[in-house]
């Protein structure tokens, strides 16, 4: 099977999860407003879990929750980050924000759902090392990497001077790169195991993801990148493209893909598919 279809068949599993998740809960238009948020997206976080768990002989049931579960959170942060008060934007994933297709009040409690849903995921009777994986998840998705990133990325829009390399990989470590690394040592840390090897890898391949992110904000059509383009163009703020230029983010990005792949030799072979997951974040048209 190629890696874009395991990558299917693997956000296909984890939805699935996630309704089975939200089929327990009351209806409402909330519940109605987050199963709409984790619709589309190509679940590569989820993925990257599934694989990190096999890669330790952890349990598909248990991977299914902690993939679940930081699908949720990522969902949540797209939904907040969609806001009036933060980007503003109109569209995600091709369909209207929740915003849009509720009211912001909604969006609001959806986005505060899903988060919770994700605790309740990762915390469910039976899951392997559950209160070090949700210490864990408070921490990268809270005011010390997610939230943090996302704050400093707000501050940038109307900060003096654009963000210099150092200071927009910092953010980027934060805003992207925190998810990342919850979900490359979710299989060692529900095993028990080192986190290092996986930690290094996320590290790599979470600013590259960042990198290809702003190619292809360069690259893309005017409907789809225009406005992110204009926006921070008026705000004087940088990207890693506008600091590097195109051709270097482009090496930049293959580098850290390489790195990436290095960190996971403790594995041999069995880490392939995390190999595959590394290539394919520099090659996806989004």
């Amino acid at each position: 099977m190629s890696f874009p279809d395991r990558l299917k068949t693997a956000a296909s599993q984890v939805a699935g999860r996630l309704d089975t998740a939200l089929a327990a809960l009351p209806a409402s238009a909330v519940r109605d407003a987050m199963g709409y948020a984790l619709r589309g997206g190509k679940g590569l976080r989820g993925y990257l879990v599934l694989e990190s768990a096999a890669l330790h002989g952890i349990d598909r049931d248990h991977a299914l929750a902690a993939a679940a579960a930081i699908e949720s959170v990522h969902a949540y942060s797209l939904v907040h980050d969609d806001l009036p008060a933060m980007d503003d934007d109109d569209l995600r994933r091709g369909q209207p924000t929740v915003h849009i297709a509720w009211d912001e009040a909604t969006a609001i409690l959806a986005g505060d759902a899903l988060q919770a849903l994700a605790f309740e995921l990762v915390c469910q009777p039976g899951q392997p090392n559950a209160a070090d994986m949700a210490r864990a998840l408070a921490r990268a998705a809270g005011a010390g990497g997610m939230v943090l990133g996302q704050a400093l990325d707000i501050a940038a829009e109307t900060a003096p001077r654009p963000l210099t390399l150092d200071e927009i990989t910092a953010l980027q470590a934060g805003k992207t790169g925190a998810l990342f690394d919850w979900a490359c040592t979710a299989g060692a840390r529900m095993a028990r195991a080192d986190c290092a090897p996986l930690s290094a890898y996320a590290a790599s391949l979470g600013l590259a993801f960042q990198i290809a992110d702003d190619i292809l904000d360069t690259e893309g059509d005017a409907e789809t990148a225009g406005k992110r383009l204009r926006k921070d163009a008026a705000a004087g703020k940088a990207t890693f493209v506008s600091l590097l230029g195109l051709d270097t983010a482009r090496k930049r990005a293959q580098s850290l893909i390489d790195e990436a792949c290095a960190a996971l030799e403790p594995y041999g072979t069995a880490a392939e598919s995390l190999r595959e997951a590394a290539r394919f974040v520099i090659s996806r048209d989004r």
